[in-house]
């Protein structure tokens, strides 16, 4: 397969299926591919709304979980890139489901219409919270809470498939951002954007790994176009480059430009308080991110940067400040929308009281 130009065996793909397009990850791999001369099928069970795409591809509106909608979406695509999933502020069940039996699903008629290869997009979450950093490929799975044990499940099932003849390369992402990109860090941009400082589960003096969504859609080109030997195995992505979490988020504060600090709090205190908020339905956090937003967090890229030649471009602070500015310049259009996923903010609710001491 060429990496230059999207080819297989010297037959240009006839079709990519993304699946989870209209998602974060979705949109900016879509646009990645068509910059390249992809034909791009997209499923997803959210609408597909972006307006600059939408006409340039082929959408199929409908649930991973449903055997007949996939049949169809993968009725005849080259190559199928796997991004969906149900994020952790979703129910339960449908966290599970989704990540795997749908990928499952997938798996089952990606062999069944012969696809050539299966990008499967999984998280750095499946190693739960290490007691050693960096971390590799081959360390111990764990998952914590739902997502992460769907992920781990969801790579199990991959692994199955790949035993059986297919290509599943398999990314293990750190948590990416950038254009589009709101979630989580939409309420730490609302604060910066309101002169209001940052507060720190701890000290901010751990290493956490983030990863700009360009350098993720590298990834994925590279496993979706060099040789089937070179894929067909489990890769970890991440910024080459980053800080404390102290230094990485001051840089957006500084960039903001009100003088404000980020504020280091008692680490124990705080999980504490977050694992009761959470319980009663008013804070946006959840395990994962309280957990592990105090303790070093980063993998190594060595086996993506030997194997396939993954080059990031973004440090996290640039990162950081890439998804601030596009923040800046469309809040007025998500200003009043709210949700679960990562395409809109998340409520703030009790945060939204604490951002007044700040």
């Amino acid at each position: 397969m060429d990496a230059g130009n999207g080819t297989q065996g010297g037959a240009r793909w006839r079709k990519v299926l993304v699946t989870g397009g209209s998602g974060f990850t979705g949109i900016n791999l879509i646009r990645y591919l068509l910059e390249r001369g992809v034909a791009v099928r997209s499923l997803d069970l959210a609408p597909f709304t972006y307006a600059d795409c939408r006409e340039r591809i082929e959408v199929i509106d409908g649930d991973i979980r449903d055997a007949a909608t996939v049949e169809r979406a993968v009725r005849d695509v080259d190559l199928v890139i796997h991004c969906a999933m149900a994020l952790p502020l979703y129910a339960e069940k449908d966290i599970l489901t989704t990540g795997i039996d749908g990928t499952r699903r997938l798996l089952e008629a990606s062999e069944r219409a012969k696809v050539g290869r299966f990008v499967h997009i999984s998280s750095t979450a499946v190693y739960g919270i290490p007691d050693h950093h960096p971390l590799l490929e081959t360390d111990r799975l764990d998952g914590v809470g739902p997502y992460g044990i769907a992920k781990v499940e969801a790579e199990n099932v991959c692994a199955e498939f790949r035993a059986r003849g297919l290509v599943v390369p398999v990314i293990r992402p750190k948590s990416f951002i950038g254009p589009e990109r709101l979630g989580v860090f939409a309420l730490l941009y609302d604060w910066a954007k309101d002169g209001r400082g940052f507060p720190m589960i701890g000290s901010g003096n751990n290493r956490y790994q983030l990863l700009d969504i360009a350098d993720l859609c590298q990834a994925i080109w590279l496993c979706s176009t060099l040789e089937d030997a070179v894929v067909n195995d489990v890769f970890n992505v991440g910024a080459g480059e980053f800080t404390t979490m102290k230094q990485d988020w001051q840089a957006v504060l500084d960039h903001a430009g009100h003088g404000k600090k980020v504020v280091g709090m008692p680490a124990e205190p705080l999980i504490w308080t977050l694992r009761v908020l959470e319980k009663l339905g008013i804070s946006p956090l959840y395990k994962w991110v309280y957990e592990t937003a105090s303790k070093d967090s980063f993998v190594s890229i060595d086996k993506a940067r030997r194997v396939l030649g993954y080059a990031p471009q973004f440090s996290n602070q640039q990162a950081l400040i890439r998804n601030f500015e596009w923040y800046l310049a469309h809040v007025d259009e998500f200003r009043d929308a709210s949700g679960v996923s990562h395409r809109v903010p998340w409520k703030q609710g009790i945060l939204g009281v604490a951002k007044r001491f700040f």
